[in-house]
C-alpha cells in the first residue's frame, strides 16, 4: 500500500470555518460545529470502531457491487479501516483519503492513500478523470465546505462519473455541523441532494438501503458527474 505524499493541510487565509459560500440560502451558522478545535486534534487517534452496523454495512457492499463495475478505478473519501466495498469485486484502483494514516494502512482494500483535512484544504491532489467512481461513506455531517469538496470529486471523476455519499444516524456529535444536526433523515439526503447539485453533478437521486426499523438506517444519495 502506497502512500500520496505531499497533501496540503493548512487553511487558505480567509478560510471560512462556520459558513459555505456555495449555500448563501442557509444560515451563517450551519457549518459551524460543537468542537471548534482544529480537526486534526480530535482524528489524531486511530478509531478502529464500526460506524455502522452489519446489516448496513452489507447493505452498502451490495449496493455497490450493483453500481461498481469490474476494474473500475475508486476514490474512497473519508474512508478508514474498513472498507466497504465487495471483497470479491476486482478493481483496478482503490485510492482512500481520510484523518487518520493508521487507519488507512489498516484499510485492506487501499492501494494507496492519503492524510487531508478537507475543512481546510478541499483541493485534491489527484489527476483530473482519473476515477471512475468517488465513493463517502458516512463523512458527509462534517463537511464545512461540502459544495467545494464535491466539485473537487467532480473533477477527478471522468465523464458520466458516479458519486455516492451514503450516510447513516450516526455521528461524532462534535464534529458534526450544526445543519446536519438540525434535520431528520429526509431533510439530510435532500441537503445531501443540494449539495451535489450545487457542485454540477447531475441525475441526483436518493436511495433508502436500510430503514431502520431494524438496526441502522442507511441512505445513499447518487449523482452523475
Amino acid at each position: 500500500m502506497e502512500r500520496v505524499a505531499g497533501t496540503a493541510t493548512k487553511p487558505p487565509v480567509g478560510h471560512s470555518k462556520t459558513m459555505s459560500q456555495d449555500l448563501p440560502e442557509l444560515p451563517s451558522h450551519a457549518f459551524a460545529k460543537a468542537d471548534p478545535d482544529d480537526d486534526e486534534l480530535f482524528y489524531g487517534p486511530a478509531r478502529l470502531v464500526t460506524h455502522i452496523d452489519g446489516d448496513a454495512t452489507a447493505a452498502l457492499a451490495r449496493f455497490y457491487a450493483s453500481r461498481l463495475r469490474k476494474d473500475d478505478a475508486v476514490l474512497d473519501l473519508m474512508s478508514s479501516w474498513i472498507s466497504h466495498l465487495p471483497a470479491d469485486l476486482d478493481l483496478r484502483e482503490v485510492v482512500g483519503h481520510g484523518m487518520n494514516g493508521e487507519e488507512l494502512a489498516a484499510n485492506p482494500r487501499l492501494d494507496s492513500w492519503f492524510v487531508q483535512n478537507l475543512n481546510n484544504v478541499s483541493t485534491l491532489p489527484l489527476g483530473s478523470g482519473r476515477f471512475d467512481a468517488v465513493l463517502c461513506c458516512v463523512g458527509v455531517q462534517y463537511l464545512q465546505q461540502p459544495v467545494a469538496v464535491f466539485r473537487e470529486a467532480r473533477r477527478v471523476l471522468r465523464r458520466d462519473g458516479l458519486i455516492a455519499v451514503s450516510f447513516s444516524n450516526r455521528c461524532f456529535p462534535t464534529k458534526a455541523v450544526a445543519v446536519w444536526q438540525a434535520l431528520d433523515v429526509n431533510g439530510q439526503a435532500v441537503l445531501v441532494r443540494l449539495y451535489l447539485e450545487r457542485a454540477g453533478f447531475g441525475d441526483v437521486e436518493a436511495i433508502v438501503l436500510r430503514d431502520g426499523r431494524e438496526g441502522d438506517p442507511l441512505v445513499c444519495v447518487l449523482g452523475r458527474g
